[in-house]
């Protein structure tokens, strides 16, 4: 297991604060975004990947323009979005977007398609919140046409229709990398088994292990629709520093900000201390010195089967400094030790 599982790290390009605790320019934070995936790079991480997001805590919402920046800057390290929100895109120019970036990359593109957790893009391109689920039906699709790289023809009920369209640039392999983003529903699920697409799981709360039932029913469904075995990825969010005290205490009250200000626009109550402590125990956020967080990256992993896991590196205004660290500790320390630790369960075996 050792051997097939990558490691990357994602980023939403949250708007950070100085060592003063002023707040960033959103154009400084972009430039910190990209510097972010050069040190990605660098220490040798397998994926960088960056989300879409059109509000004011956030500084990304063209990720492929950045992910060309770092791709004009790296040499191995896999680029893509985390995710790109389909409802409300049209596949046409997300195709060709991630197909220019698979050129100026090298072959090194990678999309996740989902329909996000935020809403500001419906309104801001002109879609209908009621339509959510069956505009990302139809656009997957059509998506679903267009990575063939061969003429399309296509009809459907919410943009014009293609007959025998080209549409370019074209990638080298002929074959863009792309997956499906699902947070938890067993009909995400099963659509991306149907499509033949890699799953990657966001697991943001809660112990991973209860999502093993999504992971079985991902690999039923694929041998029962005659697909063959693909991979599965995990994005969890995580910060990691030189001691257990340390991080935790870096990162609690940006953590508490973050999910606080969502908090209010969804109407969760606000998160205590206990919470964020018992989840740093037990649940899905991978906080700690090295040796705790790959330990239990290593957990996620082995009860889950994956072969890919994303540390979602960016909380809320933690500094570029210290998201920088965490990287660095990540690609140097806690990957190679994951490594050691999956390999000795091989052996076990």
């Amino acid at each position: 297991m050792a051997q097939q599982v990558e490691f990357g790290v994602d980023t939403f390009g949250d708007v950070t604060v100085d060592a003063n605790g002023d707040r960033l320019s959103q154009a400084e934070v972009l430039r910190n975004v990209v510097a972010q995936g050069v040190l990605a790079d660098q220490v040798g991480l397998d994926f960088f990947g960056v989300g879409e997001h059109h509000r004011d805590d956030f500084a990304v919402s063209a990720p492929e323009v950045v992910l060309a920046a770092i791709g004009a800057k790296t040499e191995t390290i896999h680029l893509g979005s985390a995710v790109t929100v389909l409802s409300s895109d049209d596949p046409v120019r997300v195709f060709q977007r991630f197909a220019t970036l698979d050129g100026i990359s090298n072959g090194r593109a990678e999309v996740i398609l989902g329909r996000g957790s935020f809403t500001e893009s419906f309104p801001l391109f002109g879609y209908q919140l009621s339509e959510y689920e069956d505009l990302f039906e139809e656009k997957l699709e059509l998506f679903a046409e267009l990575v063939k790289e061969t003429p399309v023809t296509w009809e459907g009920r919410k943009r014009a229709a293609l007959v025998n369209q080209e549409v370019y640039p074209k990638t080298a392999s002929g074959a863009l990398k792309a997956w499906i983003g699902v947070g938890g529903s067993p009909e995400s699920v099963v659509r991306a088994a149907t499509y033949g697409y890699p799953l990657m799981l966001a697991i943001i709360g809660g112990a991973p292990a209860r999502f093993r039932p999504f992971v079985d029913l991902y690999h039923r469904a694929l041998a029962q629709l005659g697909q063959p075995m693909l991979p599965v990825g995990v994005h969890s969010p995580g910060h990691i520093a030189d001691t257990d005290a340390q991080a935790r205490e870096e990162l609690w009250p940006h953590h508490q900000a973050m999910i606080t200000r969502i908090g209010r626009e969804r109407g969760w109550g606000p998160i205590t201390r206990d919470t964020f402590e018992n989840e740093a125990d037990e649940g899905a956020l991978n906080v700690g010195s090295p040796e705790t967080v790959a330990r239990k990256i290593a957990a996620t992993v082995r009860d889950l089967g994956v072969q890919r896991f994303d540390l979602k590196y960016s909380n809320g205004t933690l500094s570029h400094e210290k998201l920088m660290h965490s990287i660095e500790l990540y690609g140097t320390v806690v990957v190679p030790r994951v490594r050691e630790l999956l390999a000795a369960d091989d052996t076990s075996a």
